[in-house]
């Protein structure tokens, strides 16, 4: 994990699309009322245009929201988790992924589910239909192959405490 200034990529390109992406997850943190301020960012991992986790210190509105939330960003619906969620960005990366493919089947019924269906909070553009299942469906099954070694598992330095 890095501080959001000191992002860089593959080259200028990536890294481009990387900060952008990190605007992205801030503008998308602060559209939510209970989030009051954003002390620091930091990012996690990911693929410029594609996939990018970001990690941010808030403060928060409300005494139930911690100061930690990790963002989700990219080519795919927008979420967000409480740090007590997922350990590291790996963590992030695999529970985005379990719980898209939970909305996939129940946007398939016209349903969007809740956090207690193991969905995470996702961006309110995305409608709950067939279609959108189907289009999201395709960009999950080739996210694990196109970013996954971004997201390293056994990188120990990776994991927040």
């Amino acid at each position: 994990m890095v501080p959001v200034e000191l992002i860089t990529g593959d080259d200028d390109e990536d890294a481009a699309l990387l900060r952008r992406m990190a605007q992205d997850a801030e503008a998308y943190l602060r559209s939510f009322s209970w989030c009051k301020e954003v002390s620091g960012s930091f990012f996690g991992g990911g693929v410029g245009g594609i996939i990018a986790v970001f990690l941010f210190n808030i403060r928060p509105a409300r005494p139930a929201v911690g100061s930690w939330i990790w963002i989700i960003v990219g080519d795919i619906p927008s979420a967000h988790f409480p740090l007590e969620d997922a350990a590291s960005p790996a963590e992030v990366f695999k529970t985005y992924l379990g719980g898209m493919s939970k909305w996939v089947a129940l946007a398939r019924e016209g349903r969007s589910g809740t956090a207690d269906d193991g969905i995470p909070p996702v961006n309110v553009n995305v409608p709950a239909t067939a279609e959108w299942a189907e289009k999201l469906e395709q960009r999950l099954h080739s996210l694990p192959l196109i970013v996954q070694p971004f997201f390293d598992d056994a990188g120990e330095s990776n994991q927040v405490n």
